[in-house]
């Protein structure tokens, strides 16, 4: 398995982030959503969990996503943040998770499974009601969801929302009434289904600068952000680095 990594010049320390892709994989749409946030100043491992293939459509995207073992993903996604933990140019207290679709599901993982995990971006990913879950998160949680976006119903996200602010946990959620799910993906990128109901371009915008406004409010101190360069790595290399430095403790998605 590979990732791209995304880093701005200058020596840093800079906060980072670790980008998970949707289910059809780490094809060039997301690592330009990678190269927009190190120019923005942010550290970013984009991770790929199909080892380099990208999805043809979705029975393609289907098959590839049954090859990966839900534990094996974990491990992966868990010694990328260990990965980036040791780099010199990273902040290894200021750590994040944003994914989109698929990878939103594990950015909120993630942060269920890493308490030293600052933020998680959901964007149109699968959200947890679970109390003991909720109860044990430290991240600082903002979740971009489709008011029509049947994959992932929006009475869950509302329900997610209050559950959040009755345990005085935080999260913003933004919810775009007339988008559907992977608004944010360009209609000659997507392969159409039943969810996706067109690229939204305002929607679009606004779901980022927020993001980049959340992302700096949490993460950022005073410091360069400059033009991103990038480098690819092996996933090989993480491995050693997790099993030294990633604590897991228990949540309802490691049963």
């Amino acid at each position: 398995m590979k990732g791209v990594l995304f880093a701005p010049a200058g020596r840093g320390p800079f906060p980072a982030l670790l980008a998970i892709h949707a289910v059809f994989g780490l094809d060039d749409w997301t690592r330009e959503q990678a190269t927009r946030l190190s120019d923005a100043g942010y550290v970013v491992l984009a991770v790929d969990l199909y080892g380099g293939k990208v999805a043809n459509g979705l029975d393609d995207a289907g098959e590839l996503l049954r090859r990966i073992p839900t534990g094996s993903a974990q491990r992966e996604l868990l010694a990328g943040l260990a990965f980036l933990r040791t780099q010199p140019n990273v902040s290894r207290d200021r750590l994040g998770s944003m994914g989109w679709c698929m990878g939103g599901t594990w950015a909120f993982r993630l942060a269920s499974l890493d308490s030293f995990l600052k933020v998680a971006v959901v964007r149109y990913g699968h959200l947890s009601d679970d109390p003991r879950t909720l109860t044990e998160l430290n991240a600082r949680i903002l979740g971009i969801f489709g008011g029509k976006d049947r994959s992932i119903p929006v009475a869950d996200v509302h329900r997610f929302a209050q559950q959040m602010h009755d345990l005085g946990k935080p999260a913003d959620i933004i919810i775009y009434p007339e988008a559907g799910h992977a608004f944010e993906t360009p209609e000659h990128l997507h392969t159409i289904d039943s969810a996706y109901h067109g690229y939204r371009t305002q929607d679009t915008a606004d779901a980022w600068t927020r993001t980049i406004a959340f992302l700096d409010s949490s993460l950022k101190a005073a410091g360069p952000a400059a033009n991103g360069k990038h480098r690819s790595l092996r996933a090989w290399s993480w491995l050693g680095v997790y099993r030294v430095l990633t604590r897991l403790r228990p949540s309802a998605f490691a049963r």
